[in-house]
């Protein structure tokens, strides 16, 4: 009996067709559920006392603490561990690192754990990355780096093609409350640009040629994202304790 037929005379789907529209269902329920236990197991904290976690080489230095006046930081001067960022603000991965570290703020800077430091790393490949990385500087002016800082990341999509950046950046500083006309004569002089590169060559020195490249302490770690940054600063704090 035809499909159409057999609905005329029973007007119910055919079995077969309905085992098949129960399958697909329920292979498509069993893929969403392998790819949130693999978004889990990617996200996850693992244990601070996992084996699977980086490590310094035996023999290398500490991280050159002079180096971090190119850099801009939060937090406690004498922290014991230091979370350095070498990062470019149109690099998607930095955008979705970003988050982890507005987490690392909120959860150990705060509260004197840990030292942050942010290094420009603009990619040539990225036309709008050093503006974007004058942006953070010249709202640093009127005290609000990191309250640009987010939002360059935050809104990453929307400027990052832009042919006029300057001016995308100058409406979130009106909306961040800064003085406009201030911020955009320190854009149109970039008045920081020799600091960005500076920046930009203590990632040079370090070999952190990619971004985000992360180092917590002497560190470096190898998958940047919340769990293992995490991980690694409990590890060293519990260090620090023993």
């Amino acid at each position: 009996m035809g499909e159409a037929k057999r609905r005329k005379q029973t007007g119910a789907p055919s079995p077969h067709r309905s085992g098949i529209r129960v399958a697909i269902i329920g292979s498509v329920v069993v893929i969403a559920i392998a790819v949130v236990v693999g978004l889990y197991l990617l996200t996850a904290a693992p244990q601070p006392t996992s084996d699977d976690l980086p490590t310094a080489a035996p023999d290398a230095q500490p991280f050159p603490s002079h180096l971090d006046e190119y850099g801009v930081s939060v937090g406690d001067e004498n922290a014991p561990v230091v979370v350095r960022e070498f990062a470019d603000y149109q690099c998607p991965a930095c955008a979705r690192f970003s988050e982890a570290t507005q987490r690392l703020k909120q959860e150990y800077v705060e509260s004197g754990q840990v030292r942050f430091v942010y290094f420009d790393l603009p990619l040539q490949q990225h036309q709008n990355a050093m503006p974007a990385a004058l942006a953070a500087r010249c709202a640093g002016v009127q005290d609000a780096y990191w309250q640009m800082h987010d939002k360059l990341f935050a809104s990453q999509t929307e400027w990052s093609g832009s042919n006029d950046p300057e001016a995308t950046f100058t409406r979130y500083a009106g909306d961040l409350g800064l003085n406009e006309r201030r911020f955009q004569n320190c854009m149109e002089s970039q008045l920081y640009r020799e600091d960005v590169e500076q920046s930009r060559q203590v990632a040079v020195q370090m070999r952190a040629m990619g971004t985000p490249t992360v180092y917590v302490d002497n560190i470096k770690l190898t998958r940047p994202g919340w769990g293992q940054l995490s991980a690694v600063v409990e590890r060293e704090l519990n260090a620090g304790d023993n």
